[in-house]
């Protein structure tokens, strides 16, 4: 997104950072009377983003859920073709998809009479990218633990 704002605005835009979390810039071309700023900016305090990261992972500890995203992740469906691999109610799959909704990982429209479900991707993706920061750190720690079996592995044959 491309805004164009005065320097002091974008003193005060700066200097708020409660509201705004990060600001990355992409680009910045000065101009005389003004700064060009191309941002990517997230407007979430860490306490949204946690709790979004709760909601999504509580939806996703049910595996009938998991189930329902992983159909969703292969297109648009009704909650008449969402039930029909379960042994369970219209009513039953519509308390997990309301679930789903509310931690924003699935959207439904209307469509006439039908009200088609839709998977939101961007909680799986801020999901996914919490994961990653992990990630390094567990490989770092399986590294050592397999440095440490090696060692006492070769110091028992000794």
């Amino acid at each position: 997104m491309s805004i164009t704002v005065d320097e002091s605005v974008l003193t005060c835009l700066l200097r708020s950072t409660r509201v705004i979390t990060r600001i990355q810039p992409i680009s910045c071309k000065m101009r005389p009377t003004r700064v060009l700023f191309n941002l990517m900016v997230e407007k979430r305090s860490p306490e949204v983003r946690e709790q979004q990261l709760d909601a999504v992972f509580g939806a996703l500890a049910d595996p009938t859920r998991r189930a329902i995203v992983r159909r969703l992740a292969s297109g648009d469906a009704t909650v008449g073709e969402l039930a029909e691999p379960f042994a369970m109610s219209f009513q039953a799959v519509s308390k997990h998809l309301r679930v789903l909704e509310l931690a924003g990982l699935v959207e439904r429209s209307r469509r006439a009479q039908q009200r088609p479900c839709k998977l939101r991707i961007e909680p799986l993706v801020a999901a996914g990218g919490w994961l990653g920061d992990y990630h390094e750190l567990w490989e770092s720690s399986f590294d050592r633990l397999d440095v440490h079996l090696t060692k006492k592995k070769g110091s028992a044959h000794a």
